[in-house]
């Protein structure tokens, strides 16, 4: 019932954003997810990555078979493309991925007219978890579109001037990352653009038992992935931001306040609205480039040392990427780590039961969170006047969040016995002649 529920809201969210982006005269997600089955596709490794979440439901004989038919559709479909000269990587996409939806589209063909019962669930929980990856992406792109049409205003110098509390680190990272030349560059610019291929891994690791046992776990990254990513653009309608290179870099051409970043940071001014183009899109407040990041972070921390050191590693050059390629201000990024784990504690609170250090958790992060967006709007002068002050009660709140789930969750964990040790035999007696 739940599963059912999920995916009928899920299908009516689709059809909803589907016609909000036709009357702005451009495709919505329903569309471009179908184009992908003939076009070449945007998002080729995300495809091939959604298929591998898919597969965790099946035999390692079954999962030969899918990539093999997989690999051999984008075969034909390249062949096609290369036959009638067709051009498949220069604005048009991925010369791959076309085979993974197919076969993802087959297994629910196959779950509904050949398994029953039980195996036909767990094959359409399968499914629907690998396309629901791949529709959260495009839902993303059109939700994006929308807030840069409905927001002609944003908040930049509200949130720029609050800034200055933390010491403007998008500026100081910027030039770092320009002084790294070209390789540093490309590797966070890979980093960043690469985040839900990172995300798949670790969830494989997660899942990776679902085939032999034939349940999924209570709780894994996907959940959090999909939870972040349905709540932050709502966020977005609210605080819309644009980032430091379009608000107040060259990126932002005539609409910018200044071309001003990475070299100078903003001047103390008293903020206010201001206008900007229409199609800029408004997703800054949070970055949830650093909420996804910090929940793979969170989620890989039970794993093997290889997957834990890449956790870390992507958690590091995300925030890297965010603040040096201007795409983020420092309050965005603390705001971010808040925004995720009040809602990981809401979904560990709700596996392990609601009790009351779970509550009293997700209702301080909450309020953190709150609070800040209220003081970027109504204090920022403020706090850019008193950095000493401002920038330090910013970061202690985000720590006491981080401190608070660290301690919260460890008293969910279940306790390790001790191993029983054995009772020491009691030596022979010598015999009394």
């Amino acid at each position: 019932m739940l599963w059912t529920t999920a995916a009928v809201v899920g299908l009516g969210f689709l059809i909803a954003l589907e016609i909000v982006a036709r009357g702005y005269g451009v495709p919505g997600p329903i569309t471009n997810q179908a184009k992908e089955l003939i076009f070449a596709p945007k998002s080729g490794p995300l495809l091939y990555g959604s298929m591998a979440l898919m597969m965790v439901v099946l035999t390692w004989r079954q999962r030969f078979i899918a990539i093999g038919a997989a690999i051999g559709i984008d075969l034909v479909f390249f062949l096609v493309r290369w036959a009638i000269d067709a051009k498949v990587v220069s604005g048009y996409g991925h010369p791959f991925g076309n085979g993974a939806l197919w076969v993802m589209l087959g297994c629910a063909v196959v779950a509904v007219m050949r398994r029953t019962g039980r195996e036909r669930a767990l094959l359409l929980k399968g499914v629907g978890l690998g396309l629901l990856l791949v529709a959260g992406r495009k839902t993303g792109d059109t939700w994006l579109l929308i807030t840069s049409k409905t927001r002609p205003a944003v908040l930049d110098q509200y949130v720029g001037t609050a800034d200055h509390a933390l010491g403007d680190p998008s500026w100081l990272v910027g030039r770092l990352v320009r002084a790294t030349g070209s390789i540093g560059e490309h590797v966070l610019d890979w980093v960043y653009i690469q985040l839900a291929v990172a995300a798949v891994a670790a969830a494989l690791y997660q899942l990776r038992n679902v085939a032999a046992e034939r349940r999924f776990p209570r709780h894994h990254l996907v959940r959090t992935f999909l939870v972040i990513g349905l709540l932050g653009p709502g966020i977005y309608m609210i605080f819309p931001v644009v980032g430091p290179i379009f608000a107040y870099g060259a990126d932002g051409g005539h609409w910018a306040v200044a071309d001003l970043w990475p070299n100078t940071p903003p001047p103390i001014t008293t903020p206010q609205h201001m206008p900007f183009d229409e199609i800029t899109p408004r997703n800054c407040m949070p970055s949830l480039h650093t909420a996804w990041a910090t929940a793979i972070f969170i989620h890989t921390r039970k794993g093997p040392r290889t997957l834990r050191y890449a956790g870390t590693f992507w958690l590091i050059t995300t925030l890297g990427a965010t603040l040096g390629f201007g795409y983020h201000y420092g309050t965005d990024i603390i705001a971010g780590v808040v925004f995720t784990l009040t809602i990981e504690a809401a979904l560990r609170s709700q596996e392990c039961g609601w009790d009351r250090s779970g509550i009293q958790l997700v209702a301080y992060g909450t309020t953190v969170f709150t609070a800040f967006l209220v003081s970027y709007r109504y204090l920022p002068v403020e706090m850019a006047e008193y950095p000493w002050v401002f920038g330090p009660l910013l970061l202690l709140a985000t720590a006491s969040v981080i401190y608070g789930y660290i301690r919260t969750t460890k008293r969910w964990e279940p306790e390790v016995a001790p191993a029983r040790q054995p009772e020491p035999r009691p030596e022979p007696q010598p015999e009394l002649v």
